[in-house]
């Protein structure tokens, strides 16, 4: 599911949880004295005040108090509902909004909270009747759209939702959360006209709404206006500061148009809000990794996998980067870990026998390469790599099949026809060895001029050129 929140200042937040403060400690000064009845009304706006910022416990302890006064009340057993809700008691919630209900049971408000209990319980079905029975006593209750709209979005049908999505803006047209979670399904369904056009609609409402500007820069980066793009997230970002997933977004956005000072001052201003985000620390070591800074970048990759243990990519990028520096021994430890968290990637299984090979490690290369080979059949590169090995390490027939596995990848491999020849010729297969070397000669006419540098004596021979038939 999508999360709209509406967005205030710090300061009007830290002003408002002051006299929100100062009003729990005299109100609960007045239950004390015993002296409530006055106060009933003031008790029961706290208890409102407590919804609207989350102090849930706090609202739950008035509510009870005032429950032993009035156990009959049915909007006090909703509100109780309400913030165990909050508190993720579903169970207790739901039989709180039964109480009311027994008490109201034509109160559709009481419905579609219950409807939002029982969705956080994953009980669907339950939740769609209770909206359903809304709806036959107010046809026309936007709420009840809206939450029938959330339940089908947050069980991914998302082309189910849209329907009361737009039912409900057709009944109020300024219901404001309705266009945000619009947004959100087109999204998930790569309509991204129409997901622009929702979140747009959302802005025109709430143009301070960091959310907002974020989820439209999205997707602009998704339609590839990736200069728009930064402009929404800067929006975001200068609503709210604390905002990492723009400044990370933003970040990669900029790595993608080139600016890649830029994105490295987005990616440290990620990890000043949170020192312990991985993945801001591997994108910024990728950043330096492009920059050719490669000490920074195992710097960085270090500091992503001392985050997280088991994060695979770093371990990997930071093993060619050890690779490049020349620490080998450092980059097969890497490659060996990053195997040992994923041993069916292919990539790590290549990169490893890639430094086996360089280090003249033969037989563990081609161990390394016949798995990569074996995750990955048809990649092409770890074949060719693999005949090369064998190559070099004479085993004739096992590089033939190899480079016959590349041949069947891509038959117009001239490469592997040309090392098929010489390895024919190096068995006395001269027949076979010929039959290479004009498929390779017709493919690509450059190795001939290869050829011909490698066996200066075999190209004036008229034999040989009797047997290309040439003569």
């Amino acid at each position: 599911m999508s999360l709209y929140d509406s967005e205030f200042s710090q300061e009007d937040n830290s002003e408002s949880s002051d006299n929100l403060d100062e009003e729990i400690k005299e109100c609960k000064a007045i239950l004390e004295s015993g002296y409530i009845y006055n106060s009933i009304e003031r008790i029961e706006d706290l208890i409102q005040d407590c919804i609207d910022f989350i102090r849930f416990e706090d609202g739950l302890y008035f509510t009870n108090k005032l429950l032993e006064i009035f156990p009959y009340n049915s909007e006090l057993w909703l509100k109780k509902g309400i913030l165990l809700n909050g508190l993720m008691k579903f169970e207790e919630a739901i039989e709180c909004f039964d109480k009311a209900l027994s008490l109201n049971p034509n109160d559709t408000e009481t419905l579609v909270d219950k409807s939002a209990a029982e969705e956080n319980m994953g009980l669907y079905q339950q939740a769609e009747e209770s909206l359903r029975r809304v709806l036959e006593l107010d046809p026309e209750n936007e709420d009840a759209y809206f939450s029938l709209g959330l339940l089908y979005q947050r069980q991914f049908r998302y082309s189910e939702a849209i329907p009361y999505f737009e039912k409900a803006i057709s009944i109020d047209p300024n219901y404001i959360e309705v266009y945000y979670e619009l947004g959100f399904c087109y999204e998930a369904l790569n309509n991204f006209e129409k997901s622009l056009e929702a979140y747009e609609k959302f802005l025109d409402f709430d143009p301070y709404n960091a959310s907002g500007w974020y989820n439209k820069g999205i997707i602009l980066v998704k339609t590839g206006k990736l200069e728009e793009a930064i402009n929404c997230f800067d929006l975001a970002t200068s609503i709210r500061d604390d905002f990492s997933s723009a400044w990370y977004n933003k970040g990669n956005t900029l790595a993608d148009l080139g600016k890649l000072q830029q994105a490295i001052e987005c990616f440290q201003k990620v990890i000043e809000i949170d020192p312990y985000d991985e993945t801001a620390f591997y994108n910024l070591a990728s950043v330096y990794e492009e920059l050719g800074d490669l000490q920074n970048a195992v710097k960085y990759y270090s500091d992503a996998i001392e985050s997280d243990d088991e994060y695979f990519e770093a371990y990997l990028a930071r093993g060619y980067c050890y690779d490049s520096l020349g620490k080998y021994q450092l980059a097969l430890r890497d490659f060996n870990k990053a195997i040992s968290i994923s041993s069916d990637d292919p990539d790590a299984w290549r990169a490893k026998a890639d430094l086996e090979y360089s280090l003249g490690h033969l037989e563990e290369s081609i161990k390394s390469y016949l798995e990569a080979a074996r995750l990955q059949p048809d990649g092409y590169d770890i074949w060719y790599n693999l005949a090369e090995t064998y190559y070099e390490a004479n085993q004739w027939l096992n590089a033939l099949n190899a480079y016959d596995q590349c041949l069947r990848i891509n038959p117009n491999d001239s490469n592997s026809l040309y090392s098929k020849a010489k390895i024919n010729f190096i068995l006395h297969r001269t027949q076979e060895a010929i039959d290479c070397l004009k498929k390779a000669f017709a493919i690509n006419p450059d190795i001939r001029s290869e050829f011909e540098n490698e066996y200066p004596d075999i190209k004036t021979s008229k034999l040989f050129k009797r047997l290309l038939g040439e003569i």
